[in-house]
């Protein structure tokens, strides 16, 4: 049972079999149920999947609480971190539904190409195992490979940096500078990814998984990427507001940017490119100057931030050792796959 947070929406789906406001043109399963009533949604269900957005997450959790069973697992597929708290989407699950089997399904999945059935694939990180097998059995098919990966910390920081990182992309792409700058801003971005990951205690291979360099990749070259269509209009001289308000569906870099860089300034780490982008969707700065701004930082090691003095990583080390904050669920094991 699919849940619309508006009845008109709810109809279409129900009755119609499409969402025209949000896929237009293609055809929804007949055998989708849908319903405006989160009571309905969730009762009697053994599996919740969340698709909300992080300003409107919390408020969400909160209402379906009286409705969901105490050990119904649930999976977050919101990229973004909430305004205010900072708090990733399963750290409002556990708060607000404590306790709770939680996870976030994450990975290079644009919409448009999921529901077209082309062949994709992504990442289900949660805190018990065994659950992340039962969601990975029960979401698996011949065109959605879905991978286990118990690091929920690594692919939620992963999926909130790359909306935001996608927007600098977007604007780089808007300002006409070129492959070579998409290049360069993209895989520092992805540096800048990694050294926050680590510190919140994820695991570095996540970085380099289908919940990092995957999705950072797709959201940062797709045109059907929100985000970087957003920085795209920002890159072109376009306002914030004006962009925004044109959109029907919500660019989570937009919201999660400022979050992203107070995050990273709670655990003394460098996110340039981000503090940019706050910059720019907050109006203190425009898109060329933020660029011109990055290029005149002063020079660094490549892997500064990672290991030792001269930036390189340490040999037999991740670099920077995590504080306690680790992600629950067993020791972290390589990404896994049926068959």
């Amino acid at each position: 049972m699919l849940w619309a947070r508006r009845v008109e929406v709810a109809r279409s789906l129900r009755e119609a079999h499409a969402n025209p406001d949000y896929l237009p043109g293609v055809a929804l399963p007949e055998a989708l149920g849908a319903t405006a009533s989160l009571e309905e949604a969730v009762t009697g269900a053994t599996l919740v999947v969340l698709a909300v957005p992080s300003h409107g997450f919390r408020q969400v959790v909160a209402d379906l609480a009286p409705f969901i069973g105490g050990d119904v697992p649930v999976v977050s597929l919101s990229k973004g971190l909430e305004q205010g708290t900072n708090a990733r989407m399963t750290q409002i699950v556990e708060q607000e539904l404590s306790p709770r089997v939680t996870g976030v399904l994450s990975g290079p999945n644009l919409a448009r190409d999921i529901a077209a059935g082309h062949p994709a694939a992504t990442v289900v990180a949660m805190t018990d195992p065994a659950t992340a097998r039962a969601v990975q059995d029960l979401l698996h098919t011949d065109r959605f490979r879905i991978y286990t990966n118990p690091d929920v910390v690594g692919c939620e920081v992963a999926g909130a940096s790359k909306n935001v990182l996608a927007l600098a992309a977007g604007m780089s792409v808007g300002l006409g500078l070129g492959d070579s700058s998409l290049a360069a801003l993209v895989t520092r971005g992805l540096a800048e990814m990694g050294r926050l990951v680590v510190a919140l205690g994820g695991d570095p291979m996540t970085v380099a998984s289908l919940a990092g360099v995957g999705d950072l990749v797709v959201t940062c070259t797709s045109p059907l990427s929100r985000n970087r269509s957003v920085g795209v209009a920002l890159g072109s001289g376009r306002g914030i507001d004006a962009v925004v308000s044109e959109m029907r569906m919500v660019a989570e870099g937009v919201k999660s940017a400022r979050p992203l860089v107070e995050l990273a300034q709670a655990y003394g780490v460098e996110m340039p490119i981000g503090e940019q982008v706050a910059a720019v969707v907050e109006g203190r700065c425009t898109a060329q100057w933020s660029m011109s701004l990055l290029m005149t930082r002063s020079a660094k090691a490549e892997f500064a931030g990672f290991g030792r003095d001269d930036g390189s990583p340490a040999p037999g080390t991740t670099g920077r050792q995590p504080p306690p904050v680790v992600p629950r669920g067993g020791p972290l094991t390589q990404e896994r796959a049926p068959g």
